[in-house]
């Protein structure tokens, strides 16, 4: 058997091992149950890889994302290595014919949703495979009290019935020792291996700033550090807002969220990745494959729904181990937009069926049935027809994907629907007459079966690919083979797939997931009010207050965080200092920003003196977010 490091060179190109790696691959390979908690860009996926290449057989990989497991997989097919991924989607057949592949195509990745595992054709093949190792990605979903819990991960379990002498491996970003404890006992563990690398991050400065203009506060912080930086936003609005703003103040940058397509979101990051945009605007749906080591600065516009996220995004800064920045933007109104953002759009048992119901109707699909059947889904139309509230609406649809009632795959594409309308022999004579669309039609009928006697949905971006146009012209010419009354054309844009797992029950199916999802807006409650206590507590080092909330003790203050400097910077104060203060306000209430223009002091070193003379009682804020002198 060749040794670790010799795989790590052959296919990742690296020398040597990051922390904890070579512990956690050797323990696979002697077959013990392991647990890995790596923070974000430790290189949690190796520790699963590397063992699985050197075993005989095939590993399967239980991931709850979509595009993580199509990420990794095309990363693996790069290097030459046979992997696959059961993504939702597939026919009967489809399912069928991969599973084969696993079982004598000598495969050696399987990539599946824990929901995969609960059908009857996954767990025979499963069986059938000469399995080496089961990884668990994301393993805090098997968990109650893990911040993304998916009840389906519970199912996992099973699949150890099947194969008692093949080893697991759990892994995670974030878990608190209660988390670490459940995962052990749903992947019913043996003697386990905990492996667990410290939170701490030297390089990685935590700042917590207040400020009126988060904008401006932007721009500032930008041009202070200059180096690649993203920044985290509440929607998809705000994105393109802050992006487009960011541009007019010479400051490049580009935006993300998940309604972008593929090819845009490629186009955005490869802007920002090859270092031509300085930044990049996202929502919370830029995270997966990012391996960019040199950013510099993160920035949170909005407040993070709980600490275990925010480690994450904010762990994406500094991973080459130069001075990096995450950065926390607050103000007065923050925690009340949180709370509407978090918890008060989280939906109740009533809201959830409501929602489901709509969606069945939506669908046409009739009782006890709609099991394993796909649909192209309109959320925006969905809402309008229905008159949903968009985002408690989201949030219903998330959860119903999370608890496995259906199956929500956020993508933006272009469907369409045909149906030839004349016989076989005219159809031919029209292309005769009009050979330009000779290639088009000729496509469709050689890929898609029935379209003479159905409508059919066809895939436009496909067809471009192979006849070597571009999809707006494929469009175009279908629209014309409609006007002309050749075909019947729908098209529509879609930014979403719904895949049903369950049939149609209606309440009986919220019945059975409401306990889970009154439990989980517990937990959420709790995580925000985590967040809360860590921007409100500037007394304590917010390197200390992280560390602490994942259960390592005895750790030093940082000497870098907000909270250190601004202790650093009350204890140099001088009476000048406050006197200065003191005299420019004496002549009008005035803004932070028109402070720092009137004096030298920077906006760090303002913020503190100001809340210094709040707390001491010698000046008092206005309504309009200004200051003046106390009166008695």
């Amino acid at each position: 058997m060749k040794h670790p490091i010799e795989i790590l060179e052959h296919y990742w190109g690296f020398s040597e091992f990051k922390p904890q790696q070579e512990a956690i691959i050797e323990a696979v390979l002697t077959n013990d149950d392991c647990i890995a908690l790596l923070p974000t860009g430790g290189g949690k996926s190796v520790c699963f890889q590397i063992p699985a290449l050197l075993k005989k057989g095939i590993c399967i990989v239980v991931s709850p994302l979509i595009a993580l497991m199509q990420d990794q997989v095309n990363t693996l097919k790069e290097k030459g290595i046979k992997a696959m991924a059961l993504t939702s989607g597939l026919s009967y057949e489809d399912v069928d014919r991969m599973l084969d592949n696993c079982i004598f195509g000598n495969y050696k990745f399987l990539y599946l949703s824990p929901e995969r595992l609960q059908q009857d054709l996954v767990q025979k093949r499963i069986k059938e495979m000469n399995v080496n190792l089961i990884a668990v990605d994301e393993a805090h979903c098997i968990s109650q009290w893990g911040h993304d819990f998916r009840p389906a991960y519970r199912s996992i379990k099973f699949i150890r019935t099947l194969h008692p002498n093949v080893s697991v491996i759990g892994l995670t970003a974030s878990a608190t020792t209660k988390v670490v404890e459940d995962i052990c006992v749903q992947l019913d563990c043996i003697a386990p291996q905990i492996f667990k690398t410290s939170f701490h991050r030297p390089n990685l400065a935590y700042l917590t700033l207040d400020c009126e203009d988060k904008y401006f506060k932007t721009v500032q912080i930008l041009k202070k550090y200059s180096g690649p930086s993203i920044i985290y936003v509440r929607n998809r609005k705000a994105t393109l807002e802050i992006s487009n703003y960011l541009n007019t103040k010479g400051i490049t940058s580009g935006f993300y969220h998940g309604g972008l397509n593929s090819k845009e979101k490629d186009t955005q990051f490869e802007l920002w990745s090859n270092n031509q945009n300085q930044v990049i605007v996202a929502t919370n749906a830029f995270g997966m494959g990012i391996d960019k080591a040199n950013v510099q600065t993160v920035i949170h516009h909005n407040l993070p729904e709980s600490l275990e996220s925010y480690y994450q995004e904010a762990g994406r800064a500094g991973r080459n181990n130069e001075n990096a920045y995450a950065v926390i933007l607050r103000n007065t109104v923050d925690e009340m937009n949180s709370k509407n953002q978090y918890i008060t759009t989280l939906p109740d048992t009533a809201v959830l069926k409501k929602v489901y119901k709509r969606l069945c109707n939506y669908f046409q699909i009739s009782y006890g049935e709609g099991i394993d059947t796909t649909h192209s889904f309109n959320f925006k139309e969905f809402c309008s027809t229905y008159n949903l509230p968009s985002i408690l609406t989201y949030n219903a649809l998330k959860i119903l994907d999370r608890t496995s009632v259906i199956s929500l795959e956020e993508r933006f594409k272009n469907t369409a629907f045909i149906q030839i309308k004349i016989g076989n022999t005219a159809l031919f004579n029209y292309i005769e007459k009009h050979p330009k669309k000779a290639r088009i039609i000729k496509l469709i009928l050689r890929s898609y079966e029935g379209v003479f006697d159905h409508s059919t949905e066809i895939f436009t971006q496909v067809i471009a690919k192979k006849s070597k146009l571009e999809e707006a012209v494929v469009i175009s010419e279908l629209k014309a083979l409609h006007k002309a009354e050749i075909i019947q054309f729908e098209a529509s844009k879609t930014d979403a797939q719904i895949t049903f797992i369950e049939p149609r029950e209606d309440d009986k199916t919220i019945h059975r997931i409401s306990k889970i999802v009154t439990q989980q807006h517990d937990v959420k409650k709790a995580q925000l009010q985590t967040v809360f206590d860590y921007i409100k507590n500037d007394g304590v080092c917010k390197s200390q207050k992280l560390l602490s909330y994942f259960e390592e003790k005895n750790s030093k203050r940082c000497g870098i965080c907000s909270s250190c400097l601004d202790q650093s910077k009350r204890n140099s104060f001088s009476e000048s200092d406050i006197e200065t203060l003191l005299n420019l306000l004496k002549i009008e209430p005035l803004s932070s920003r028109k402070l720092e223009t009137l004096s030298t002091f920077d906006s760090d070193t303002l913020t503190i003196l100001l809340t210094s003379l709040l707390e001491r009682g010698l000046i008092e804020l206005t309504d309009r977010n200004t200051y003046k002198l106390k009166t008695s």
